[in-house]
């Protein structure tokens, strides 16, 4: 990791008690942080009930509008939101499952994950990180991550 002497959550604390929340420096941070390259982070529309795309990082500019809106239950963003668990992948570039919508292979990640964004039962979204290599994310980098996200929560606002 990155800085494995700070905690995940600190790492996004400070970015979050801004007067405006930049969300795309938070992503960063977070990549950073766990030594990832890309990431995507996707509030859910409570009227549409379709993740909207509120950041991205390194994601190749064709695919934006294919990540713009997402199905609840489509592709790894969507999936990991409608089980409102992480869903994660050692290489996206040989995975054959059908988790994976094939233009995210288009993004040349292998090893990648994505959480949902979840405080007190409530589904705000999901934060999705990948490295450009196989790799299976640690359980505690996955409790991390979803550290991060229910500390995101509470300066989500879906209204």
């Amino acid at each position: 990791m990155a800085n494995k002497y700070k905690s995940a959550v600190d790492v996004v604390t400070p970015l979050l008690h801004e007067d405006h929340i930049n969300w795309s420096e938070l992503l960063v941070e977070v990549i950073s942080h766990f030594d990832c390259t890309t990431g995507t982070i996707h509030f859910l529309d409570k009227e549409t009930s379709l993740l909207k795309l509120q950041a991205e990082h390194n994601i190749p500019a064709f695919l934006i509008p294919k990540l713009s809106q997402i199905p609840i239950g489509k592709g790894m963003a969507g999936i990991a939101a409608q089980r409102r668990e992480p869903v994660e992948m050692c290489n996206l570039q040989t995975d054959e499952s059908g988790v994976a919508r094939p233009a995210a292979k288009e993004t040349k990640v292998e090893g990648s994950i994505v959480v949902p964004l979840m405080l007190d039962d409530t589904l705000y979204g999901t934060l999705g990180i990948a490295k450009p290599i196989p790799y299976d994310f640690t359980e505690e980098e996955i409790n991390d991550l979803l550290s991060i996200g229910q500390e995101m929560c509470r300066y989500i606002d879906l209204d």
